[in-house]
């Protein structure tokens, strides 16, 4: 039998599961230093999340596509791809989706067909297309999974795709095992070129580890305002070169310039809450904190944003590329509506000195431990 992760990592112990989940036996076909991750900056904008042999380039600022799913404004096709090439001649050229974001992966499959008759080869090997697949808690059949996997290498017209991040709902039901095997599978078939996850807790991406998964990544919440991943995740990525994708970064936009000053306990007094992501980071503003200590955090951001030339989108993304076991972070793209190419490609070169993070921290720290009040990483999706 193969080594298992805590004698290949004997520091892992202490994060021994408790769970009764059960652990199905480990597959002879992975090597004992199948689980061993790491990444590798090739530049300053990109970065090489890998496990074993399996391995992937990906932009450290990803464009993020859950804002196609509705309720951010109507989509228009031809203006969301045009968007598309836009950002990736700017070399924004990593697009994070799923499964049930609308029309998403109908949207990569054209803007990648466009790619291939209108730029040059170069540009093509840069692109990549992360989903996600969150299916329904059914028997994890490979068959079942199979049949789900085609259907998104069929809309994003891609033989393989460059990474498939899964989700599971219930973690009593313990067919995300089954799923991440079928998957496993179908990496070494050539349909997919790595395996992910995305909202596991630490306990879970463990027991995933011990039974010789080979997951590059784990797409989290992660802010200056949330920093569960940087208590029990990131000590469990940085002992096994996990890496970690954040979400949320610039909070829906609230963390910016557009909501510094505004009281929004007096109506019509400030931006409003109309997306969903507003609605659902407002909500973790309030579980941290509440708007007064929010404006406290907005004032910090702006002066080092200001001292540097820079916006506080950009100041937050760097902020939080810069913690430990972060390989990128998303910033959510409005297709055709709006764009943060400039503010984005700044983050690239934007240093924050000790003098800045020192102030980030001091405010930050202010709030409410997160860890605390909701949970580990991905908790949020799965309280009663």
């Amino acid at each position: 039998m193969s080594m298992s992760l805590h004698h290949a990592y004997p520091y892992l112990s202490a994060f021994k599961s408790t769970s009764s989940t059960p652990i199905r036996p480990k597959s002879s076909r992975l090597g004992a230093n199948s689980v061993r991750c790491c990444v590798a900056a090739t530049k300053s904008r990109q970065v090489t999340v890998k496990n074993g042999n399996d391995s992937l380039d990906i932009c450290r600022v990803l464009n993020g596509m859950w804002q196609t799913s509705g309720g951010w404004g109507r989509i228009d096709r031809d203006d969301a791809v045009e968007a598309m090439l836009k950002y990736a001649d700017a070399g924004l050229t990593t697009f994070d989706m799923a499964d049930h974001y609308g029309p998403a992966e109908d949207l990569f499959g054209i803007f990648i067909n466009r790619v291939r008759r209108e730029r040059p080869p170069e540009l093509l090997d840069q692109i990549r297309g992360l989903t996600k697949w969150v299916p329904p808690p059914v028997k994890m059949t490979s068959s079942f999974v199979r049949e789900s996997i085609n259907v998104s290498r069929k809309r994003m017209d891609v033989s393989s795709l460059d990474m498939l991040q899964f989700h599971w709902w219930d973690y009593s039901n313990p067919g995300y095992l089954d799923a991440l095997k079928n998957l496993t599978d179908l990496k070494e078939e050539g349909k997919i070129k790595t395996v992910a996850l995305t909202n596991f807790d630490t306990e879970r991406l463990q027991i995933i580890l011990e039974n010789e998964i080979p997951v590059v990544s784990n797409q989290v919440q992660h802010s200056i305002i949330d920093m569960r991943p940087q208590q029990k995740m990131a000590e469990l990525c940085q002992l096994t070169g996990v890496k970690l994708i954040t979400y949320g970064t610039v909070m829906g936009g609230l963390l910016s310039e557009k909501f510094l000053d505004t009281n929004l306990a007096i109506p019509f007094a400030g931006p409003p809450l109309n997306t969903p992501s507003l609605q659902k980071y407002k909500r973790m503003v309030d579980a941290w904190g509440g708007w007064s200590q929010f404006q406290v955090l907005l004032q910090t951001l702006k002066k080092i944003a200001s001292k540097h030339g820079v916006s506080i989108p950009t100041v937050a993304v760097r902020y939080v590329l810069d913690q430990p076991a972060v390989a990128g972070s998303m910033i959510g793209v409005r297709l055709g509506l709006s764009e943060h190419i400039n503010d984005a490609n700044a983050v690239f070169s934007l240093v924050l000195d000790e003098e800045d993070v020192n102030n980030i921290q001091e405010v930050s720290k202010k709030g409410k431990d997160l860890m605390k009040v909701i949970g580990d990483c991905g908790d949020e999706y799965r309280r009663a």
